[in-house]
């Protein structure tokens, strides 16, 4: 008798796990306690974030003048600090809505977590335009106030008024779809709770949730409505980001193809650290079984793909500069190259062009160490993309005497370095109080995509 064996694709869960299995592996982290690693992690970002929220009272106590900002560079540093978060914040919705409405399998073991790292990271952008007004106790003024106030109403045709609307939805909607999901695993932790408190406050997060089909066919409809709301909105909110500066007619940011250009950057930027995060969590909580290579693989190829869009994005700004004929714009890209900034610059095309690249070859987006390295220098790469759009255009405007360098100083670099520690307080708070793969979801797909279903579906004959 021959064998013929079919070609199957890699199982997304190893080990030949059972139903129980998955449960005490992803509950454990929650109700043990926590190892040394999580500990050590967590001091130093305590230590970052005091250390940031002590720059930013500083600032709202002395004023903006403690930052580096001159006459010329009026944005700069913390305007940097928020795109780049806000780009961040990106990738989680869209590996929990996109994935989702096209029905790929593998964001089951990520979506959970890359939707908490949206919420974080969409926190610590609304920190920074907040600073930035200098009297943060007065920012009720930029919402539309009673006439007896005076003729204060926002401008409705200013981007930086549809950032206000933007992001306030797309975090909304976030937190909701984040909170459904967790909804049935809030059940499973609350029914597995001992102590009358832990199961008490559980017990009110689960909402009542008993798993009957009923239940289950509500989630799943309302998943799917939420994911149609939240992907429009990933566009949306980093294309009105980006036309902060596209409605500026500054040469270097008057633009037509910042919007799709910020999104693709966003994404980017977005899934390097979901996959900063998640080769982390893979390693402290021992979940080597449910990330597995097969799940790093697709995030590379993710990020190699809209690496390359960003390359594009660079390639046709230059193009868009010389064709253009406006020697203000061509001056503009010409600095950015070999002027003072030169080193951000190429630091930028290093990082974002050149080293995604490295993922056409599977040896290196299959190797953990180079993954965890270069996901870590995209973000820096991503970071040198916003100074350099900010700063390289605002220091050497339209009238020469006026131009200036821009240097940060002590404080902008303490509220930044902050905003990192705080993030990371609130991932690891969330780690150690709410599951970091969504359970319930993964064991939905175990007999299909499992180890032990992947070899019940080889075809003999």
């Amino acid at each position: 008798m021959h064998v013929v064996e079919a070609e199957i694709r890699e199982p997304l869960i190893l080990g030949e796990k059972s139903y129980n299995d998955i449960t005490e592996d992803v509950c454990a982290p929650i109700e043990g306690k926590a190892n040394a690693m999580w500990y050590f992690v967590f001091g130093i970002a305590g230590l970052l974030a005091l250390w940031g929220i002590g720059n930013i009272l500083y600032t709202i106590g002395v004023g903006i003048g403690v930052w580096g900002l001159n006459k010329t560079v009026g944005w700069a540093w913390d305007i940097t600090n928020f795109v780049w978060w806000v780009g961040i914040g990106h990738a989680g919705t869209l590996i929990s809505a996109v994935l989702l409405l096209f029905r790929q399998r593998w964001r089951m073991a990520i979506n959970r977590s890359a939707e908490a790292m949206t919420i974080f990271a969409v926190m610590m952008a609304a920190l920074f335009p907040g600073i930035h007004m200098g009297r943060i106790w007065q920012a009720y003024w930029v919402l539309p106030l009673p006439n007896q106030f005076g003729s204060l109403w926002p401008n409705f045709n200013s981007p930086l008024l549809w950032d206000v609307f933007a992001i306030s939805t797309y975090f909304s909607v976030s937190l909701v779809f984040w909170y459904i999901g967790l909804i049935p695993d809030f059940a499973t932790v609350r029914d597995r709770a001992i102590k009358p408190l832990p199961k008490k406050i559980y017990s009110i997060l689960a909402f009542g949730w008993s798993g009957k089909a009923k239940h289950w066919n509500r989630f799943e409809e309302v998943s799917l409505v939420l994911a149609g709301l939240a992907t429009p909105l990933v566009f949306s909110v980093h294309s009105i980001v980006s036309m902060d500066f596209a409605t500026s007619v500054i040469p270097g940011w008057h633009t037509t193809i910042f919007p799709p250009y910020f999104v693709a950057g966003a994404v980017f930027s977005g899934f390097a650290m979901v996959l900063t995060l998640m080769l982390v969590m893979r390693k402290v909580y021992r979940l080597e079984d449910y990330l597995t290579l097969k799940h790093v693989e697709y995030m590379n190829i993710i990020i190699m793909l809209t690496g390359s869009m960003v390359g594009v994005a660079y390639l046709t700004e230059l193009f868009v500069a010389w064709y253009s004929g406006v020697e203000y714009e061509g001056y503009a890209f010409m600095n950015r190259a070999t002027g003072p900034y030169w080193w951000a610059y190429w630091s930028m095309m290093t990082c974002n062009v050149i080293s995604p690249q490295l993922m056409w070859f599977k040896k290196i987006r299959r190797n953990l160490v180079i993954t965890f390295i270069l996901s870590i220098v995209v973000n820096i790469g991503m970071w040198f993309e916003r100074f350099v759009i900010i700063v390289t255009s605002l220091h050497r405007d339209f009238l020469p005497s006026s131009w200036t360098q821009f240097h940060p100083t002590y404080v902008d670099m303490g509220v930044f370095l902050g905003t990192i520690g705080l993030f990371f307080v609130l991932f690891l708070l969330y780690a150690r109080a709410f599951p970091v793969l969504a359970l319930n979801e993964v064991k939905t797909i175990l007999r299909s995509t499992g180890e032990f279903g992947v070899k019940d579906k080889k075809v003999k004959g």
